[in-house]
């Protein structure tokens, strides 16, 4: 790789990835639904960012939900060992004890993220973009505008609604690249998780569901350029410690208002996209 490239492309898309992530890690979106506009209008096409973003946010979310566990903003690796010598019935119970509460939501949401992905295929085949576009800039501006309401409001916790919110952002992924983190951080401050928490579950559960669509482009056999992922990995990993002390040291009301304030945002940036040529 040619240092001029380096320098005049390379450099700009870490810093592009290191100020995108550290936003993405700091309030559970905005990663992908800003960086891919940006590398669109510098001439990329999608078989060249996709798939580099993808893999881009397997290790940065990854990495971002073990920084915030570190940080205390969230708790998802166990602190005992499991016990196997016991019956299948008590195997499972331990089990059940054994996954600490975030990370069992983190792993369901990363579950239903298949189905949703899959119906969302379906679908998107025969429906309009201009109505992908408009049911997910509405659903991202209502949940933003729901969360500022109930800004001082406390929820029980509801795995009801979990499963629900993380098919419905799966399916914003599957339809249209975008749409996840505001749906999956929103949601889970509307289903009673704190924002600290969700935070942290939200950048783990999307780096395991970044896997799942990486193997699907793997899988198609097709050739992929991966010129601006080494760029994106570095940018992105850069920013994920700074990002975690950032959640840790802010009061969560605070952090809950500027996640509902920037959700409007990116459901009045897509509206606005679809309306405003």
């Amino acid at each position: 790789m040619e240092w001029t490239f380096i320098l005049q492309i390379g450099l700009p898309v870490v810093f592009m990835a290191f100020v995108a992530e550290y936003f993405d890690s700091t309030l559970g979106m905005g990663y992908g639904t800003s960086l891919t506009p940006i590398l669109l209008l510098l001439g990329y096409q999608p078989m060249q960012i996709v798939p580099c973003i993808l893999l881009s946010e397997l290790f940065t979310g990854i990495f971002a939900g073990l920084i915030h566990n570190k940080m205390g903003n969230v708790n998802l690796l166990p602190q005992r060992s499991l016990n196997v010598k016991n019956s299948q019935v008590n195997f499972i119970s331990n089990l059940k004890s054994y996954l600490p509460h975030h990370l069992k939501i983190s792993l369901l949401i990363a579950a239903c993220s298949i189905i949703g992905t899959v119906g969302a295929v379906l679908i998107a085949v025969s429906l309009p973009n201009f109505y992908v576009k408009l049911y997910i800039g509405l659903l991202i501006f209502t949940m933003g505008i729901l969360i500022l309401i109930t800004n001082k409001k406390v929820y029980k916790f509801s795995w009801k609604k979990i499963v629900g919110l993380s098919v419905i952002a799966s399916f914003n992924k599957g339809m249209s690249g975008g749409g996840y983190g505001p749906v999956v951080t929103s949601g889970q401050l509307l289903s009673g998780v704190n924002g600290k928490n969700a935070i942290g579950i939200t950048s783990f559960a999307e780096g395991l569901t970044c896997l799942v669509g990486l193997i699907m482009y793997l899988s198609m056999n097709q050739t992929i350029d991966w010129t601006l992922a080494p760029f994106l990995v570095f940018g992105g990993m850069l920013s994920v410690p700074l990002a975690g002390i950032t959640v840790k040291k802010m009061k969560t009301e605070k952090l809950r208002f500027i996640i509902a304030i920037v959700t409007i945002g990116l459901g009045l940036l897509t509206l606005g996209k679809l309306f405003i040529k």
